[in-house]
């Protein structure tokens, strides 16, 4: 069951990595969840990468996980 909600988690994280960063590349001026971190649209951009890829690396392993008790399909 951990490791299911280890992939969800991740699912999130890509999801919300990726749609950031993609908003963010259209308008350098929205940085949406990332708005009160500061240093601009470098620093904002960077950390939409870093949770794209973390998320995927986190749902790559929960799903992994899920297949190898047999749960998954």
């Amino acid at each position: 069951m951990k490791h299911v909600a280890v992939q969800i988690i991740g699912m999130l994280l890509l999801v919300l990595g990726a749609q950031g960063a993609i908003r963010l590349l259209a308008d350098h001026d929205n940085a949406g969840l990332l708005a009160w971190l500061p240093g601009g649209f470098t620093v904002w951009l960077a950390c939409y990468a870093v949770a794209t890829v973390a998320g995927a690396v986190l749902a790559g392993w929960g799903s992994k996980k899920v297949k190898q008790s047999g749960r998954g399909r």
